[in-house]
């Protein structure tokens, strides 16, 4: 059961101890100083509370604002929403943040600003310092505006020399670390990270949500979620955008080398430890935490207790980037030996998905025995791997050497 005296869970990110490598992420769960609370108590090292603006700063909300893609049984294999930043402004961030702290003095409490000028971001920078905030995220991964770049609804982190210019207005204020929030928006990802790295960013995360058309109703051709007959597109989060959050997590740790904390698609301890091994030292996580509440926090330190347990490892620090010098390219690749798949038929269930799946996207590999038994023709197979993956029952086929 966890804790255990011998597994150390913390982490370090900015020079700043965090109890946990579990982060609630800038979203819903963290609009309210209540639900931050309930967080906090049910055991997340951090939240990051819902971005906000200066005073006066208009946030037309429209509802309903989220809907969802179902896939194989799963209600929410991805969720889109059409939300913006926060309705409450920094002044009731401000009473929030200083109120956070007194309360859970050793939870970290990280505001998420947006500005649309100089004065804007170095206020809100330095009004989050002054209430007590342990660090700052700014997200430049919204359409905030251009600050003349001559790109009408441009996202910042679009733009590698706006970027950098805005981190050094935050850099001039701020005294706790700035945090730059990143769009995958662009065509290379490294290269904003680096950026912003230069030009004096303490850290980056990686990254915000995907722009996304998620659903299309089919009988009125309206999409989702419906405003008024009309809709836009949305920002797509959950587990369906885990594999590409997962890459730049990786790009930016082998090339750029700046801390690093990991944003989308984590829902189990095992997604958490994916992200640590690609180089991220916290986790944030928001539609896992939306769909199954704030204590699944409790699996995922037990989960992660066991793995490291499991692999002899004593803290989480140790598994930060363990993966990074397995990842190469595709020309770097060396290929020594034949595969092929091998079934083992006391476990398979005769279903028969792997014999149309080979026949129909694979190379005719797998024959028909009987009453539907595969049987895989060693001579066609190339191991290629597509009858695993459609298996439904785990370990029933596995790729080997010939």
């Amino acid at each position: 059961m966890y804790p255990r005296p011998n597994i150390d869970l913390s982490v370090e990110f900015c020079g700043i101890k965090f109890e946990n490598p579990f982060v609630l992420a800038a979203a819903p769960p963290t609009d309210e100083l209540e639900m931050v609370r309930a967080g906090f108590k049910a055991g997340w090292a951090g939240a990051v509370l819902k971005t906000t603006s200066v005073e006066g700063n208009k946030v037309p909300l429209k509802y309903p604002m989220m809907t969802s893609q179902e896939y194989a049984g799963g209600k929410i294999s991805a969720l889109g929403n059409i939300d913006l930043i926060s309705e409450h402004h920094i002044d009731v961030i401000e009473d929030r943040i200083k109120k956070l702290k007194k309360e859970f003095p050793s939870k970290i409490v990280i505001p998420s600003i947006m500005g649309a000028q100089k004065e804007d971001w170095q206020t809100l920078a330095k009004r989050c310092g002054d209430a007590g905030a342990d660090m700052i995220e700014c997200s430049f991964s919204c359409p905030q505006g251009t600050l003349g770049s001559g790109k009408p609804g441009a996202m910042l982190g679009q733009d590698t020399v706006l970027a950098a210019l805005v981190v050094s207005w935050l850099k001039e204020v701020a005294k706790i670390p700035v945090v730059i929030k990143l769009t995958p928006h662009v065509t290379d990802f490294t290269e904003v990270a680096d950026a912003v790295k230069q030009a004096g960013a303490d850290a980056v995360c990686v990254s915000n949500t995907f722009k996304a058309l998620m659903e299309i109703d089919l009988n009125t051709w309206i999409p989702e979620p419906n405003i008024e007959g009309r809709s836009t597109y949305s920002g797509m989060s959950g587990p369906a955008v885990k594999p590409m959050v997962l890459r730049l997590v990786a790009e930016v740790s082998r090339k750029v080398g700046v801390p690093i904390t990991a944003s989308g698609g984590v829902t189990t301890w095992m997604d958490a430890a994916e992200f640590i091994l690609c180089g991220a030292r916290t986790v944030q996580a928001c539609t896992s935490v939306m769909h199954y509440g704030f204590e699944i926090i409790e699996d995922l330190k037990e989960g992660l207790t066991d793995y490291l347990e499991s692999k002899g490892l004593k803290s989480v620090t140790e598994l930060v980037g363990r993966a990074l010098p397995n990842i190469t390219s595709h020309e770097e690749l060396t290929y020594l030996h034949k595969v092929v798949s091998k079934i083992d038929h006391d476990l398979c269930i005769l279903c028969g998905d792997c014999i149309i799946a080979c026949r129909d996207g694979g190379h005719m590999a797998i024959k028909v025995e009987g009453e539907r038994k595969p049987i895989v023709d060693n001579d066609k197979c190339v191991g290629c791997g597509l009858c695993r993956l459609v298996c439904p029952v785990d370990a029933c086929i596995d790729i080997v050497k010939k």
